[in-house]
This record gives structure tokens, sequence and C-alpha cells, in this order.
């Protein structure tokens, strides 16, 4: 256990602060996933199956775990979007058992658009999304 010094106003004030801006983007992302028809579950599926890093797909495991959800709650949400017409689903090729989640066509049109949108207001944010003191949070932990 690491001896940190005792919480100060300005601490609450910060995480405080954070936790605004953070609220703030994410019903941004709420509202533009909603306004073209998505739910903002449905874009962070497209999201991460476009976003996982050195493939084109996903697995529903990998979903899982980038929504910080259970293995069956992804298997619902990717059968919703399947159903939408976003994503497809093939067997692995080492194996079989595992399930590849790809965007079709219309997915990658959609998250394009909804991508876009974020980058921009990420863009408009950035001189608001900074928080004062936040590194003294990262900074304190001690090392594993």
């Amino acid at each position: 256990m690491t001896n940190t010094p005792p919480l100060e106003q300005a601490d609450f004030e910060a995480l405080s602060e954070f936790r605004y801006q953070l609220r703030r983007f994410l019903r941004f992302s709420e509202d533009a996933a909603q306004s073209v028809g998505l739910t903002p579950l449905h874009y962070l599926v497209l999201l991460h199956i476009k976003g996982f890093p050195g493939q084109d797909w996903a697995t529903v495991g990998q979903l899982a775990e980038r929504l910080q959800t259970q293995h069956h709650g992804a298997v619902a949400l990717v059968s919703r979007c399947e159903k939408a017409g976003l994503v497809t689903r093939s067997p692995g090729v080492e194996d079989r058992r595992q399930v590849r989640v790809r965007l079709t066509e219309t997915g990658e049109k959609q998250l394009r658009h909804l991508a876009e949108l974020h980058r921009n207001e990420l863009r408009s944010l950035s001189n608001v999304f900074k928080v004062a003191r936040i590194s003294a949070f990262n900074d304190s932990g001690s090392a594993t």
C-alpha cells in the first residue's frame, strides 16, 4: 500500500470536472448515435470492430472486453447489429468455435459518419476537456 497524502478540495474539484467533461462527451455521443437511428451501444460495437488493433474484425469475446460486459450480452448485442444489417458473423479460421464479427458496407458507412462527428466534437473540446491536476492522480500511483 502506498502512502498517499489525504485528498484536498482541489482533488475533489478535479475529479468532479473530469467526470463532468466526460459525461458531456458521452451525452454528445449518445445523441449523435440516436440521430442516425443507432443506439449508443450499436455505435460502440461498430467502433470497437473497426478500431481493434491489427485486424479488420473482432471476436465476440474481444467486443465483450471492450464493452466491459458479459459474453452473452455481447452476443445479444452483435445479434441486434446483425439484424440491423450493420455486421456479419463468420467462424474463425484457426478455431471455428471463435466467431469473427465484421462491419457490413452499411455499418462502415454509419461508423464513418459518426466517427467524423466525434472527431469534430473532440477537436472542439480540446481546450475544454482538460482537467487541472488530473496528472497528479496519474503520477501518484505506485509502480507495479
